[in-house]
């Protein structure tokens, strides 16, 4: 599902410092997986803002070639 078209789309958006997102393919459809540690590590609020931002940019170019994508987070209580 994970086409060179979406990958190409993914890496032309720039990540803010600090922070990256896993794409996991799952054959109908992409899980964009953020890290909860890495998010709540950025300094400041806007370069929070900047995280989900980039997140929702991740989400909508894959979506424009095809995706159908979930968004999740890894961490929390559970670890």
């Amino acid at each position: 599902m994970y086409t060179d078209q979406m990958r190409r789309a993914f890496r032309s958006l720039e990540a803010p410092k600090n922070f990256s997102l896993q794409i996991i393919d799952n054959d109908h459809f992409l899980t964009v997986k953020a890290k909860e540690k890495e998010f709540m590590s950025l300094e400041t609020v806007e370069l929070k803002r900047q995280a989900v931002e980039y997140m929702i940019r991740v989400k909508k170019a894959l979506e424009d070639n095809g995706a159908i994508v979930l968004l999740v987070r890894e961490g929390g209580k559970e670890l």
